[in-house]
């Protein structure tokens, strides 16, 4: 390479592979929207939107018909030859990579815009000049396909284009609405579908084909280093380019190398404005770092930093030059790093040296922000940094204090976590260090930190507990990091849920407020007695299938927040969650919880089979229960999906092993503990009597209900109505079951009889009685619960 007369050699690749940029993301979002937008305006407005077009043509179609010919034989010429122009300029530029991505641009964009209702529809473009040039040209102004296909391949095209080129061609495609206008027609609604389908197609093709490598301007960044004295002769490609930077090792006269380039292309900044963009709306005010508006601008501050912590002594790099070249790089050149990686030389230097290299920077108020052990160095027994990407002058004091949990994880996973949390209440006193170990969390740790380590959970938790003995802290409460916490997100979603799960309810007010007037609210009392006797029978369940491991009332209490966790949420998943979460809190072990949830879940469904067989058979032979039983085709469905389903998980392996490796220890020992009831003849005994308690005590509360308005239903036939209905309830999409559970109680009770004017009266006081009361009381409760720690 010839820069200035002088001959550089180069060594190493410059290419860089393609990448999916955050601009492709956008562009393909884009362009989605504005087919949406265009397919919308075309079904819904079409009628409206000829008429504005018309009345816009009068206004501004000032042309004569000679005039608009020649403009429309002008633009007609330069629209047919666009896609050629585009072509010979990627040959002549030898992009031979792009010649793949273009056609196939163009193929399926054409495709695409001539599927119909019945077939393909070929193109019927005719060149017989006997008539007007202008109505040969016309047939590809106006045909969608073509407008498309110059769309889909200027799209793909652009990247690899000028800049200059690529504006002037899509202004030259996008005039065709213009000139429409001025020649006195209606812009046809399927040129503006063309180039939206066009766009489109082209976004997609370049998101998967990836954004092309560009030139790298080395000559400039060759003479950045010479305005500096660095006459440089030779680069090694160190770091090809990438998600990084594309980093050069700088020689000069033979020698060994005197700088590190980094080179930025115009295409690494949005990902990192994203990022940023997510730490402002995801961290606290006070934890998120100033927004850098570029790339630019964050290379100007990694260098800052680099020079303001060399001034203390503890950089392992010192910077050379920032500037500005060709074509939006910029170029970044720095010293060699000094030292050796702390990983490999942990062993010869003391961990409180890490620690008063780090205390230098908090006097100074100087937070890094990447504390891994990889940007730490050590030179002649002086412990160094490097990176300064994240770091910030003038930190807040929650920005230092994050310092100081990095450097405990990193430190602990090197030297252990005894020696590290001891070495740093030695340094920065016990206070500090305790404050700073509330954000020895998942959350609170970069991921970017628990990413270099092998198992960054045991090392923060080992961490963690270092600091309780060595403080004599009892417990560590963690920091709040960001705006909100998981406990304020899951109680948002299970507001919303509940909201969305009471509006069918809210509908009926009226109507059940005009039927209790008819209530024998005796009846209505004893309903409410036995709704509640069912929390009786649950937690005495759980607490068998718990071995008595935590204490019965808390087990009772948290039924009633059960009612709330599990209505809120499908399938009643957030119920089965809040027990198990009660358990560990108790003392059991993660898996020895869920387990004992699993088992009365299984004996809950075993009992609950029993007894609709049971139940069902004591109804007798003239109880019509087809109303209950599917139809042929459904039941032909259901089958052919349980084999589907059974067939994919035996003929995908990662399935198999997923079995294996995963729901086979599960369905173990949850035999296991079967094995064990069956020896426990007491035990067993208590939680088939909690399973059938809980059954019989939901049917007897609607059997109840529908006593209370008068009706004349027998307790077997109620039994089969509810049983029926908790199935349902179980297998619906919506929360608790809103509207499966209602539908099912109010068709069965009508199937064995009940009149309309009773029956739905009667289901919406046992939802009332077994629902939303215990909803509406299960909110405080579990807040409760979560005050007092037990959840």
């Amino acid at each position: 390479m010839q820069v200035d007369g002088r001959e550089i050699t180069v060594s190493g690749s410059l290419l860089q592979p393609p990448t999916r940029r955050t601009n492709d993301i956008l562009r393909v979002v884009l362009s989605a929207m504005l087919l949406a937008v265009v397919i919308t305006s075309s079904v819904v407005t079409r009628t409206r939107w000829d008429t504005l077009e018309k009345y816009i043509s009068r206004i501004i179609g000032v042309l004569s018909p000679t005039q608009s010919d020649v403009v429309y034989l002008v633009y007609g010429l330069a629209i047919l030859a666009l896609p050629f122009m585009i072509l010979i300029g990627l040959i002549l530029s030898r992009q031979w990579k792009l010649l793949p991505p273009y056609a196939a641009a163009a193929f399926i964009a054409f495709v695409a815009l001539s599927v119909t209702g019945r077939r393909i529809a070929a193109w019927q473009w005719h060149f017989d000049l006997s008539d007007r040039l202008r109505t040969v040209l016309a047939q590809f102004l106006d045909d969608p396909r073509w407008i498309g296909m110059l769309a889909a391949v200027l799209t793909v095209s652009g990247p690899w284009l000028p800049a200059r080129w690529r504006h002037w061609w899509w202004t030259l495609l996008l005039a065709f609405v213009p000139i429409h206008l001025v020649v006195s027609a209606v812009v046809p609604a399927r040129a503006l579908l063309g180039l939206a389908v066009g766009w489109f197609v082209g976004a997609l093709v370049v998101l998967v084909s990836g954004t092309p490598a560009l030139e790298v301007p080395l000559d400039g960044a060759v003479r950045a280093l010479t305005k500096r004295g660095i006459m440089v002769s030779g680069l090694t490609v160190v770091r090809p380019a990438g998600a990084g930077p594309l980093t050069l090792s700088a020689a000069s006269d033979g020698r060994a190398a005197d700088a590190v380039i980094e080179l930025y292309g115009p295409h690494q900044s949005s990902g990192g404005a994203l990022r940023q963009l997510w730490g402002k709306l995801r961290l606290r005010r006070s934890e998120a770092a100033p927004f850098q508006a570029s790339m630019r601008r964050a290379v100007e501050h990694r260098a800052l930093m680099a020079i303001a912590i060399g001034d203390l002594g503890v950089a392992n790099t010192s910077t050379i030059t920032v500037g500005a070249l060709d074509r939006g790089w910029t170029v970044y050149a720095h010293k060699p790093i000094c030292g050796a990686p702390l990983k490999q030389c942990c062993s010869t230097t003391p961990v409180a040296r890490v620690w008063e290299s780090l205390r230098k920077l908090q006097d100074h108020q100087i937070s890094h922000g990447d504390l891994r052990d990889a940007v730490i160095t050590v030179a002649d027994g002086t412990v160094l940094f490097g990176g300064f990407g994240s770091a910030e002058y003038g930190a807040t004091d929650n920005q230092l204090q994050s310092d100081i949990a990095q450097l405990l994880v990193t430190t602990s996973a090197l030297y252990g976590a005894e020696s590290a949390v001891n070495a740093a209440i030695d340094v920065l006193g016990k206070d500090v260090v305790l404050t700073a170990s509330r954000r020895l969390t998942k959350s609170a740790v970069p991921k970017r930190i628990r990413d270099s380590l092998e198992d960054s959970g045991a090392v923060i938790s080992r961490s963690r507990a270092a600091v309780m003995r060595q403080t004599h802290t009892d417990k560590i409460q963690a920091e709040t990091i960001t705006r909100f916490t998981r406990s304020q997100l899951i109680q948002l979603v299970l507001l919303g849920g509940l909201v969305y799960v009471a509006y069918p309810f809210i509908s009926t007010v009226p109507a059940f407020a005009t039927e209790l007037g008819k209530t024998n609210y005796w009846w209505a009392l004893l309903g409410l007695v036995v709704s509640a006797m069912t929390y009786v029978g649950a937690a005495g369940t759980l607490w068998a299938c718990a071995s008595a491991a935590v204490a019965y009332w808390k087990l009772l209490i948290t039924q009633v927040a059960n009612t709330f966790a599990a209505t809120t949420t499908p399938a009643g998943v957030g119920g089965l969650a809040l027990s198990v979460r009660l358990l560990q809190k108790g003392g059991m072990s993660t898996v020895r919880a869920t387990t004992a949830v699993a088992l009365q879940q299984s004996v809950q469904v075993i009992v609950h089979i029993i007894l609709l067989i049971f139940f069902s058979a004591a109804a007798g032979a003239g109880t019509d229960l087809k109303h209950f039983v599917p139809k042929a085709t459904m039941l032909y469905l259901i089958a052919g999906v349980a084999l589907g389903i059974i067939g994919t998980f035996l003929f995908v392996p990662r399935l198999r092993r997923w079995l294996a490796t995963d729901v086979r220890p599960k369905l173990k020992e949850v035999s296991t503990d079967f094995v064990a009831l069956a020896r426990e003849p007491k035990r067993l005994g208590l939680i088939l009597l909690g399973c059938a308690g809980t059954t019989l005590g939901a049917a007897m509360a609607l059997w109840v209900s529908v006593q209370a308005f008068g009706g004349g239903a027998t307790f077997v036939t109620v039994t089969v109505v509810t049983m029926v209905g908790g199935t349902l309830a179980s297998a619906a999409p919506t929360p608790g079951g809103v509207g499966a559970v209602e539908a099912a109680l109010i068709g069965g009770l009508a199937a064995f009889g009940v009149p309309a004017a009773v029956g739905v009266p009667s289901v919406l006081l046992y939802r009332v009685l077994t629902c939303w009361l215990p909803v509406f009381v299960g909110w405080p409760v579990m807040r409760w619960l979560s005050r007092k720690d037990l959840v």
